[in-house]
């Protein structure tokens, strides 16, 4: 299901700029969570919500592996959205893989998977719990909701973490920055009250931070 050197390549040569080509390369080849996703989502052909996308690579990587019927992402950034729009439109992806700048909570037409990778900790805690409420709002029956999230539980990795997140807001890459780090209890509150069985495992990757993978659905694994 991984996208092999060759895939990796055609996904990052959609990007217009040498830097964001060289990034996404790389980022597709090392960071763990795509094969995650596409693993979670395995054998249940729905759209995604895409949460928070950024430049939509989630999208490209399902895409190219063929394991999704749609995908919709949204940020509320307008310059990722620009680029990663662009670059679907040079891959002839625009109808497969749709780029809205929007709000993380603002209602969306669909119903299937939802993905929530890296945003949670950019919200304040009263907000979290709301975007966890609209993306069960959005999963289908048979959906599964793929959450990566910085767990606040005092090891040194999540201290590592808070200090890589100090730098991210100072270069501006996330405005605003790290706004609350939540617990797995903060997270388990909202969800298991709603009927949604949850999963935790460590996603730490060949890094020192404190990534943690939620998968979640309306069934009990």
């Amino acid at each position: 299901m991984i996208p092999d050197r060759h895939v990796r390549q055609r996904i990052a040569s959609r990007f217009s700029r040498r830097g964001d080509r060289f990034y996404i390369h790389g980022k597709l080849a090392t960071d763990p969570v795509y094969s995650a996703c596409a693993a979670a989502i395995a054998g249940r052909r729905l759209p995604l919500l895409d949460i928070g996308c950024g430049l939509g690579l989630l999208g490209h990587y399902l895409h190219a592996i063929d394991a999704l019927e749609g995908y919709v992402g949204l940020d509320n950034d307008p310059r990722k959205i620009a680029m990663g729009r662009e670059a679907a439109q040079r891959a002839g992806l625009a109808r497969e893989l749709t780029l809205r700048q929007d709000e993380a909570t603002a209602p969306q037409g669909l119903r299937g998977h939802v993905a929530l990778l890296d945003v949670l900790h950019y919200l304040p805690e009263d907000r979290q719990a709301e975007l966890l409420a609209n993306a069960v709002d959005h999963l289908a029956d048979d959906g599964v909701l793929i959450l990566r999230s910085v767990i606040r539980d005092g090891s040194w990795r999540y201290r590592a973490t808070v200090l890589e997140e100090r730098f991210i807001k100072a270069v501006g890459w996330i405005p605003g920055g790290a706004q609350y780090f939540p617990t797995e209890g903060d997270i388990r509150q909202v969800l298991e009250p709603r009927g949604i069985h949850v999963r935790f495992r460590p996603l730490f990757g060949h890094t020192p931070y404190n990534s943690w993978l939620m998968t979640a659905s309306r069934h009990a694994a």
